[in-house]
């Protein structure tokens, strides 16, 4: 072999692994949460698994710049600024709208893929669910639209002329109003009076579950909320603690002691949302992709905490759960 070829074969060599890795690491994600990492831990697992299955893995062809607002919505505009600024090739919103604003008024080229419990039409996010229109699309929970089917369940466990108690986030969701609407009518549909408490920060929960003890509510639905959503644990120990049966969105609650939950499964939809940012990213315009809307919702119950708050539930209730913790 010539020395010439062999240097060239040598020096090739030595420089090939760092093109490869240049080549591999073929776009950046960034990452826009209200948020914190331990609340949306679960949130990010599931991403990565669609991400995964669309072609995309993290630290071998693609990077992902996560940025956290700690459920401080004034952050969300300098976050999405930053993301913006380093030209992330996507945005994703895992979940509360404000966010999903924030991104959209950072800019009008970057995709941004969102998974919102609301109904994005109603919230101004796209113009319409099959043509989105702009460089916004993603998943919808349309949690708004199960608030009367969780009523109904929490009168189900029992029946009584006591109040139910809802916890309202009239901040971090824009669909607050329509939620409230939904509790209303559902009021007159069970027949029993609704007490609804406002709260947008880890204090205002407390002082909401202490008025619920005042107001002698039995039962408490946790309505949609980004913050009540990474408060799972701390609205669980209050329920248990005032003896209150609960209902929330998310199977997490009844994970941390919960009594109920009733929703959309935020893993598929957090999957859906990895599907989509891989077909973005290999080309396709998000206003050509419609906005998937949940159609897979579970029952969960656990009996754990029925038996602490000696709650007999109804066999027939049991028999249509889709997971029963014991």
């Amino acid at each position: 072999m010539r020395r010439r070829n062999f240097i060239s074969l040598v020096g090739g060599a030595a420089a090939w692994p760092v093109a490869a890795r240049a080549q591999q690491l073929s776009a950046t994600i960034g990452f826009l949460s209200l948020g914190s990492p331990e609340g949306e831990a679960s949130f990010v697992t599931a991403f990565r698994k669609g991400l995964s299955e669309g072609g995309y893995i993290e630290g071998r062809n693609v990077a992902i710049e996560f940025r956290w607002a700690q459920n401080d919505v004034s952050r969300l505009p300098e976050l999405a600024a930053d993301l913006v600024g380093r030209r992330v090739d996507a945005i994703i919103v895992p979940a509360a709208t404000p966010a999903v604003l924030a991104a959209r008024a950072a800019t009008a080229t970057i995709p941004i893929i969102f998974r919102v419990g609301g109904d994005p039409v109603q919230s101004g996010l796209v113009t319409s669910l099959n043509r989105p229109g702009g460089n916004i699309t993603g998943v919808s929970a349309l949690s708004g639209q199960v608030v009367t089917k969780r009523l109904g369940l929490l009168n189900e466990v029992k029946s009584s002329t006591r109040p139910i108690a809802a916890l309202v986030n009239p901040i971090d969701s824009p669909g607050s109003e329509q939620t409230v609407a939904e509790l209303r009518a559902g009021s007159e549909t069970i027949g029993r009076p609704v007490e609804i408490l406002f709260a947008h920060t880890n204090s205002e929960i407390d002082v909401a579950f202490e008025n619920m003890v005042q107001k002698k509510v039995e039962a408490v639905l946790v309505g949609p909320s980004n913050l009540f959503a990474n408060r799972l644990g701390q609205i669980a120990i209050l329920a248990a603690r005032h003896g209150l049966e609960a209902i929330h969105g998310l199977r997490e609650f009844t994970i941390f002691g919960g009594l109920m939950s009733y929703g959309a499964i935020v893993a598929d939809q957090l999957r859906q949302v990895g599907l989509y940012t891989a077909r973005i990213l290999k080309g396709e315009k998000p206003a050509d992709l419609p906005v998937i809307q949940s159609s897979k919702f579970e029952l969960v119950i656990n009996m754990q905490t029925a038996r602490t708050l000696r709650v007999t539930v109804p066999a027939s209730l049991l028999a249509t759960a889709d997971e029963v913790i014991e």
